[in-house]
């Protein structure tokens, strides 16, 4: 997939489109992307949450470029179960400063948003990717997302953050989500969203239990089929608690980096974590011995 910077978004912006591939050339399935987190939000379900500190937000930023992040996603609406929304004006401020403060570092910072107002602020301050937990389908989102030229992940999500939990249910889980999201791409390229900018997210987490969790994880590559490249976020997550035992986020590292390899031998090409070196020195080793498909 070649961006010839020339194609232009069907809803009138006066910008060049970029595929993921001008801004992430490495982007391929032998070759798996770490994405870092950085959460600048008041709290957050791993307990990393930066409460607004810019200056802490850009240092953790680098330190995860410095030990191999190929992409840093900015945060600055808690999206853990149960969490209430943010005001856009509170969001812009709390990433705008961060964004201008990683500029220089030569690495494409994402923003985490489902807000239309904020992807139009990131946008313009210099962020390289969109990326969507609601899929685009807030309030003027799409076209903001069409307009601004850039990449976005379309994320699944069952519900609203504050109550997705509650109570998720699916007929088949891995049809569902798959057909959601093949309606989204179609939604976005109607819109003038090029399939070459589109990367898709199952959600783990998101409107799921366990079982659907590992459902999805089992048969990522039914998603490959959709022919966008496959973000995976399973970091931390209370799926690896319930499989571990394990209450406290922060200590959840092994199993997080044994579902990342899984993910990855199922077709994952990004890897969202909130351990970057411990996942790229994992991911390094792993295809040195053999278990990328490519060296075989």
């Amino acid at each position: 997939m070649v961006d010839n910077g020339q194609q232009r978004s069907a809803a009138g912006s006066g910008g060049p489109q970029r595929s993921f591939q001008a801004f992430l050339p490495g982007l391929d399935r032998c070759r798996p992307l770490v994405m870092g987190i950085v959460n600048v939000t008041d709290d957050s379900f791993s307990g990393d949450g930066l409460s607004g500190d810019a200056a802490a937000a850009i240092a953790l930023a680098k330190a995860q470029i410095a030990a191999g992040a190929a992409i840093v996603d900015l945060g600055a609406e808690s999206t853990r179960p149960g969490a209430a929304p943010v005001r856009p004006e509170q969001e812009i401020a709390r990433l705008l400063p961060v964004i201008e403060g990683l500029r220089d570092m030569n690495v494409p910072i994402s923003v985490d948003t489902r807000n239309a107002a904020t992807m139009r602020a990131a946008a313009a301050a210099g962020a390289a990717l969109i990326n969507d937990i609601s899929a685009l389908e807030g309030e003027g989102s799409l076209q903001a997302a069409a307009a601004s030229g850039l990449p976005v992940v379309l994320m699944h999500m069952q519900g609203e953050p504050g109550s997705m939990q509650a109570a998720p249910h699916y007929d088949d889980v891995v049809a569902e989500v798959r057909d959601y999201l093949a309606a989204r791409i179609e939604a976005c390229e109607a819109a003038g969203i090029a399939r070459e900018r589109i990367i898709i997210d199952p959600g783990f987490g998101f409107g799921k239990t366990l079982e659907h969790n590992l459902a999805l994880l089992r048969n990522l590559r039914h998603l490959q089929a959709l022919g966008c490249p496959l973000l995976v976020g399973v970091s931390r997550k209370s799926m690896i608690g319930a499989l571990t035992g394990e209450a406290d986020p922060a200590r959840r590292l092994a199993g997080s980096i044994a579902a990342a390899l899984y993910a990855v031998e199922q077709g994952a090409q990004i890897l969202r974590v909130h351990d970057v070196a411990e996942t790229v020195q994992a991911l390094r080793v792993w295809r040195r011995i053999g278990g990328n498909p490519c060296d075989l």
